[in-house]
C-alpha cells in the first residue's frame, strides 16, 4: 500500500472505479459525472477499444490510474508487454500469477526499463491470485486444482512477492490472511467488494467496502454499485462514508 494512502483520512483515495465502457466517449462521461472519484480503472475492454486516450484524458484530469490488463503469456511476451505498459505512466499494472516465477520476475524487470524510458516512476505490479468471479467449487472442478482456494490464493501471492512483484488482486476474503503473511508494504487490491445495499452480481467471493478495509485491503475496486447507480456521486459518497466509519 502506497505510505499517502495509509496517510489520508479521505475514504475516496482508497477506491478504483472500473471504467467498463465500451468506447471513450462512454469512458469521459463517467469520469466527469464523478469528479469525486480519485482512482480509475481501465481494463481490457476500455483499452482495446480506445488504446491510450482514457489513460491521456485521465492524466490530463490529474487522476490516478489501475492498468487492469491481466497479461498471461510466456515470460518473454509478458515482459515486453509490461515494459510497454510502464511508459503509460500508470500507478498500478495486472499480470496473473499463473503465468510462473520465470514471468513475474522478468516483468519486475521490464516495468522498471519501460518507465525509466519513458521518464516516469514504474507501475506497481499486481499479481492476480484468482479471479473472484471464480469459486472453490470452481477451483476444484473446473480448473482441477486440488489445494484449497484460500490456500491457492496465499500460494499464488507469496510466489508473486518472492518474485518481486509489488502486490496483488485477491478476494477480500483472503485479504486478512495476505495481509498477515506478505506485510504491510506488499499491496492489496481488492474487487469482489458490495456494499450491504448492492446486488451481488457474478463476483462470488464478496465482503463489505468497511469489512474489507479493516481485513487489510490497501484499495478497493467498486464497480457497478456506483457506476449503474441513478445517481453515482450519490452512491460513491455513500460507500466512502461506510468505509470512513471502518478507518476511523
Amino acid at each position: 500500500m502506497s505510505a499517502s494512502a495509509l496517510r489520508s483520512s479521505d475514504p475516496a483515495d482508497r477506491f478504483i472505479v472500473p471504467l467498463d465502457v465500451p468506447d471513450l466517449d462512454s469512458a469521459i462521461a463517467l469520469i466527469d459525472a464523478i469528479p469525486e472519484v480519485k482512482f480509475w480503472k481501465v481494463g481490457l475492454e476500455l483499452f482495446v477499444s480506445a488504446g491510450a486516450a482514457p489513460l491521456e484524458y485521465l492524466k490530463s484530469k490529474g487522476k490516478r490510474i489501475f492498468l487492469d490488463l491481466k497479461f498471461h503469456d510466456i515470460p518473454n511476451t509478458v515482459a515486453g508487454a509490461c515494459r510497454s505498459a510502464a511508459r503509460y505512466d500508470v500507478d498500478l499494472l495486472t499480470l496473473h500469477a499463473t503465468a510462473g516465477r520465470a514471468a513475474l520476475s522478468a516483468a519486475t524487470e521490464a516495468a522498471k526499463e519501460g518507465a525509466i524510458a519513458a521518464g516516469c516512476e514504474p507501475p506497481t505490479l499486481l499479481a492476480i491470485t484468482l479471479l473472484t468471479s471464480l469459486s472453490a467449487r470452481d477451483l476444484a472442478f473446473d480448473l482441477k486444482v486440488p489445494i484449497e482456494l484460500p490456500e491457492f490464493a496465499l500460494e499464488m501471492a507469496t510466489l508473486a512477492k518472492a518474485s518481486g512483484i509489488g502486490g496483488a488482486v485477491c478476494s477480500p476474503q483472503e485479504v486478512a490472511e495476505l495481509r498477515r503473511v506478505c506485510g504491510r508494504d506488499f499491496t492489496l487490491v481488492c474487487p469482489g467488494v458490495r456494499p450491504s445495499w448492492a446486488a451481488r452480481g457474478d463476483q462470488q467471493r464478496v465482503m463489505t467496502p468497511g469489512e474489507a478495509i479493516a481485513a487489510g485491503a490497501s484499495y478497493l475496486v467498486v464497480g457497478r454499485p456506483i457506476t449503474q447507480a441513478e445517481e453515482p456521486g450519490v452512491a460513491f459518497g455513500r460507500i466512502c462514508e461506510e468505509v470512513g466509519a471502518a478507518l476511523a
